[in-house]
Order: C-alpha cells, then structure tokens, then sequence
C-alpha cells in the first residue's frame, strides 16, 4: 500500500549552495541521495525490512545563501580549522572556496509496505535517523522533528498542503526548455540549447531609446482629440509592450510625427522622436527587463549527470575512492525548475508528480518527476549517448 512520509520543516545549517554552475539551493540528486541512503538503513533493520522508500518531492519553506554585496554577490569564506595541527600558527592554511546556507525544507517521501501497528515505532526510528543523517552536506539543527505518515486518500492531501504551508515545491520544467529550444530554432537555426537555456537562467535586459517626452504627449493628444489622439495612443501602447526595434513603430505614428510641424513647442519632442527611430551609441536609453519564456517562479537547476569518458577499469584511475568500482569522468546536467505554491496541488495524482526519481539510461544519471507514468524530462539523442555503467563513481 503506497503512502507519503512528511519529515515536515527540517532546518539545515551550513548546507551545499552551489550545483553545478548554478547557486543558491541544493541539486536535487542532494535530496534524492537523503532518501537513497534512508532506504539503505531502513533495509538493514529487520522489523522494518519490508517497508520500500521511493521518490521524494522538496518543498522550501526559507533559505538564506551565506553572501555579502548588494549586487555582485560573493561567498563568506572562511578557514576551517583557522589552524592545523600539522602546521606552525604562523603560516595559516588556504582558504577553500565553498558556497554555503542555511534553509528549511520538508521532504515528502513516498513509502511503500504495510507498516499496521508499527507506525509509532517507525517514526521514532525516522527521528533518530535523520538527526544524525547530513543533508546537502548540512547539520540538522532540529530539537525535534515533525514526522508523519499519511495515506493517498483526499482528506490525507489537503492536511498535507496545510502542513506544509507556507512552502513551495520543486516542480521539473524541463519540458519548457524544449519547447522554447524548438520555437528559437525556428527563428535562429544556428541556436543551441545552451541558448535556451539561458533565457530562463539568465537576467536579461534590452535599450529602449527614451521616449517620456512621446509618451506624455500621445496621452495629453487622447484626452484632447478621442478619435484621433485614441488611436495613437492605442498604437502606441502596443508598440511599447513588445521588445524595441525601430521597424516595429506603426506606419502611422511615422506619419504623424513627420507631418507635424516643428516650432518652439514641438522641438524636443521631435528630437526625441528622431533619436527613437534612428538611435544612435550617444542616445539615452532606459532598460527593460526581459521576461522568461514561460510564466512562473522558474529557476536553473541541476538534475543529474553525464558521462564524457568511457568506463575506466579499477585500479586504472589514481586517487580514486576506491580500488575495486569502476570509475567514469562526468558532468552537470542542467535544466529548469519552478517553485509553485503547495496550495496548487489539488488531487493526490498532482501530489505523486512532485515527488523526483532517479532515472538511468546508457551515458545518463539523472533526476526526474513522472507525469501519468511518462516521464517528462529531456531525452537525448543516440547520437549523445556513449557507452557508460550506472554502478560508477562520478568525478
């Protein structure tokens, strides 16, 4: 019988803020490693043996990356230890850079097996567990944690939801990334997905020329003349709600501006009007935020691995973790996420499609949500796939 494990509001102190090359909140293999090693605990205890954990959604409640400066962020660095024993405490050892936060998280984890008259005992075990289990590389600092074991039925996801709001959860968007990966080949056949990708991952802005002077004007115009002055204005509204290019302007406002005479009024109205549709590196411009391609709170996120080597025999690679498991050379899988509010999941099926699940194929190692059992994340080409082994070390 499936049910959901709710570890409700862990804090985390000192956790690992950076993925990949992205920062400001664990990779999402991080959680799916906490629950991985759960299972593995959970299956060396005999009177729990028979109990199955597999999947696990992450909702964020607050977080906070340990950075200072206003806009260019940096990292607080720090030595840890200031000293070591080995060295004389004049010479202190180097700084290693590392990102880190705190936050809390609750983890909802789906659970498999009939637990019956154990379930007090099965979480007094969960709380021993995750006290003294890292997270992301981070303390537990909970006195006590809020563990609870509820079924799928209605009634079960709406006292979810109430626990765990104010959060939201980590949704998989990658299914956004393709489709906009796909309408910007269209226009640029020579985009790559790496472009695509930074259309969610990155701030992006675009110079407008500025055009206060026309705007006042056009508006002053609406209010005098309704027919006329309305249908400028109009027009010229929409022309500022796309993205500036001078072959954008209406025909008409061109028009108008030409016909209209110059005199000690109008001067620096039409000057502006020609530094508009004529700009030039000398012209004052205002800077507008470009929206993502998709509505929603969506966020670059790492979701796995790819190997870029063959698969190196034991013993083959120095400095390894061991000497007995093969080892392949790997690297970051990125995609895009969103962070929706809890209170948009309705049904229990909505609910088990947050949950993330390891997914293996030749060369992949990655992190996915399942969508009505099909999984929704990006699939790669044969031609990207090499030959590779899922029990590996990663590097």
């Amino acid at each position: 019988m499936s049910q959901f494990i709710l570890i409700n509001k862990l804090k985390i102190q000192n956790a690992n803020a950076i993925a990949g090359f992205t920062w400001g909140f664990p990779a999402i293999t991080h959680f799916l490693g906490y629950t991985h090693n759960l299972a593995r605990k959970l299956s060396k205890e005999n009177k729990f043996s028979d109990i199955n954990l597999s999947g696990c959604a992450v909702i964020s409640h607050s977080h906070h990356v340990h950075t200072y400066g206003k806009y260019e962020k940096e990292f607080t660095q720090s030595r840890n230890p200031p000293y070591l024993s080995s060295h004389n405490k004049s010479s202190t050892p180097p700084v290693i850079e590392e990102g880190k936060m705190n936050m809390i998280v609750s983890l909802l984890i789906r659970c498999d097996g009939n637990i019956g008259n154990r379930k007090d005992s099965f979480i007094d075990w969960l709380k021993n567990v995750c006290l003294i289990q890292h997270l992301a590389g981070g303390t537990v600092i909970n006195e006590d944690i809020n563990i609870d074991i509820f079924s799928t039925e209605p009634a079960s996801i709406r006292l979810i939801k109430r626990k765990l709001l104010p959060g939201f959860v980590l949704i998989d968007r990658s299914s956004f990334l393709k489709e906009h990966y796909e309408s910007l080949c269209k226009i640029k056949p020579q985009a790559e997905l790496l472009d695509a990708w930074l259309d969610f991952a990155a701030i992006k802005k675009h110079a407008r020329p500025k055009q206060d002077l026309i705007s006042k004007y056009l508006s002053r115009m609406a209010k005098d003349d309704i027919t006329r002055g309305s249908e400028l204005q109009d027009i010229w509204l929409k022309h500022l709600e796309k993205r500036y290019s001078s072959d954008s302007i209406d025909d008409i406002l061109i028009n108008y501006f030409d016909a209209l005479e110059p005199n000690e009024v109008n001067n620096k109205l039409l000057q502006q009007w020609q530094a508009y549709i004529n700009p030039n590196e000398e012209t004052d411009a205002d800077w507008e935020y470009i929206p993502k391609p998709n509505p929603g709170y969506l966020v670059p996120i790492m979701v796995g691995y790819k190997a870029i080597s063959p698969v190196y025999e034991q013993c083959k690679v120095k400095n390894t973790r061991d000497y007995e498991t093969p080892v392949c050379f790997v690297e970051a899988v990125h995609s895009v996420g969103e962070w929706m509010s809890v209170h948009r999941i309705k049904t229990g099926d909505e609910l088990e499609n947050c949950l993330w699940n390891y997914h293996y194929e030749e060369n992949w190692y990655l992190c996915k949500q399942l969508l009505n059992n099909q999984s929704v994340a990006y699939q790669p080409s044969e031609s990207e796939s090499a030959s590779a082994n899922t029990e590996l070390d990663f590097y």
